[in-house]
């Protein structure tokens, strides 16, 4: 009698875990079902945009610590329209940033600037991997002033611009995980000719007013989920120039935290360094943190 009981403890017992372990794989298959319809896309054009404003502000009073009271805001436009068939591929994304800072007793200073416009075309050649051309646009809105004299200007709109462009291959797994190789890149560097007059400015020679490159760029993107409703987009770009000095790897990446709070209030980091030798001699970095106002479109 024992034995019989101990045997139907048993079996019930594995029935037990064998339906756990089913409803465990089963839960698990529907999610990753969900997940891939919602990551494929329609063939077709899609198009979305997000206008954001960031707030910072500090206020001191009889605050014997010390420190400077301080107000600034940093504006965004952000805009995508991209294209997919089943061979091919095409992401544009357009996007622009202007930030003023305003500190006790201090002039207005201009703490971000810049319009980027990437267009990244592809064909499919095998499984993930697609025959690609690449664009790449930039530049700033408005002046820039030494740090160490406000009334030198050191550039301004379109000076510099920089355009890059040329044929590669890219892996893409989904619109938020692609790298791009386009080992025959052409790069020009455009700046207003009184930017050179008594010397180079941004790798253009002196007394003139472009500089053409070609070389190498690597550009890479993932976006994913830190966790519930936190979001961490990486944008990763290089280039080499084969033409002069090859070693000296330019690099640009981006570093994008955005944690929701709702539709319309979310809490934003982001954190940029670029290595350029021909603008400046070491790493530039740019990191703005505040309470952001979206509104989508």
């Amino acid at each position: 009698m024992k034995r019989v009981l101990l045997a139907t403890w048993l079996l019930l017992s594995a029935n037990t875990i064998f339906s756990q372990v089913s409803e465990k794989e089963l839960l698990k298959k529907t999610e990753e079902t969900i997940a891939k319809i919602q990551e494929e896309k329609p063939n077709g054009w899609e198009k979305k945009g997000v206008f954001t404003f960031l707030a910072n502000q500090a206020s001191f009073n009889n605050w014997l610590a010390g420190g400077q009271s301080s107000i600034s805001g940093n504006m965004g436009v952000k805009y995508d329209f991209n294209y997919k068939s089943d061979t091919w591929t095409w992401d544009n994304k357009f996007f622009a940033n202007y930030g003023l800072t305003k500190i006790k007793d201090q002039d207005l200073q201009k703490t971000d600037d810049r319009i980027e416009f990437n267009s990244l075309l592809g064909k499919k050649a095998s499984g993930e991997w697609y025959y690609s051309f690449f664009f790449n646009f930039k530049t700033q809105l408005d002046s820039g002033f030494d740090p160490a004299d406000n009334t030198v200007k050191i550039s301004h709109f379109f000076s510099p611009a920089y355009t890059q462009f040329g044929p590669g291959m890219m892996w893409k797994k989904s619109d938020n995980f692609k790298i791009n190789v386009a080992p025959a890149t052409s790069k020009v560097i455009v700046v207003h000719p009184h930017f050179t007059e008594l010397g180079p400015a941004f790798g253009v020679a002196m007394g003139e007013s472009s500089r053409y490159e070609f070389g190498a760029a690597v550009n890479a993107y993932y976006k994913f989920n830190l966790m519930e409703n936190v979001t961490a987009e990486n944008i990763f770009n290089s280039y080499t120039n084969y033409l002069e000095d090859p070693y000296n790897i330019d690099i640009d990446y981006t570093l994008n935290i955005v944690m929701k709070v709702n539709k319309y209030l979310t809490t934003n980091f982001a954190f940029q360094t670029i290595y350029d030798d021909n603008a400046f001699a070491g790493f530039q970095t740019r990191q703005v943190i505040g309470i952001g106002v979206n509104y989508g479109f």
